[in-house]
């Protein structure tokens, strides 16, 4: 059975959290379909508020501690990532960014994302397509087309004039599930550092 890497990162600040649930969904639901196709799926999930410390002092000394550089490894050695964050004043959390920040900039280069995003209102939805989308593709990731961002009304929703989040969900990890189909990123995937010293 072929097997994939997957790697869930989740910046939510608080528990439970609603971007952790969102985060859990994705990755159920990709997992889901991936192994309709007979791929079998390993999955690691990065919890940020746990290695928020980490993630700073990175930024300040330029070396990550043991917990941040296996982080690290478990995002950039993976055949896709699922990325989600809570959006605060339009945009994504300083934590999520601050972590993507300390990778290497070609480290997530072809890697298939699936981008989420949750908020209070319906009206930070933009944020996905206005933040988080260009930051991955300055990365040079492959952007799965639909990213799901889920508002607090969303949990409950049953209006069917809209696409309810299940729907969302479940079309996202299908788009996903394709890219990480065909990705070999996990047996690939080299150092980059290593790459610019040659």
């Amino acid at each position: 059975m072929t097997t994939r890497r997957l790697a869930v990162v989740s910046a939510g600040l608080s528990r439970p959290s609603s971007t952790r649930m969102l985060a859990d969904k994705l990755a159920a639901a990709t997992v889901a379909r991936l192994a309709e196709n007979g791929i079998e799926t390993t999955v690691e999930t990065i919890e940020l508020r746990d290695i928020a410390r980490d993630v700073m002092n990175n930024m300040l000394t330029g070396f990550p501690s043991p917990t941040l550089d296996a982080a690290i490894e478990a995002v950039t050695g993976a055949d896709g990532l699922i990325a989600v964050t809570p959006i605060f004043t339009g945009s994504y959390s300083g934590l999520f960014k601050s972590f993507f920040d300390v990778l290497d900039n070609q480290s997530l280069t072809d890697m298939p994302v699936l981008i989420g995003a949750t908020a209070g209102t319906a009206r930070h939805s933009l944020a996905l397509d206005h933040a988080l989308r260009p930051m991955f593709t300055y990365l040079h990731s492959v952007v799965a087309p639909t990213a799901v961002f889920a508002a607090s009304e969303d949990w409950g929703s049953g209006d069917r004039r809209v696409k309810t989040l299940p729907d969302r969900i479940d079309r996202a990890a299908g788009e996903l599930a394709a890219l990480v189909a065909v990705s070999d990123r996990s047996a690939t995937v080299r150092d980059p550092f290593a790459l610019a010293a040659v």
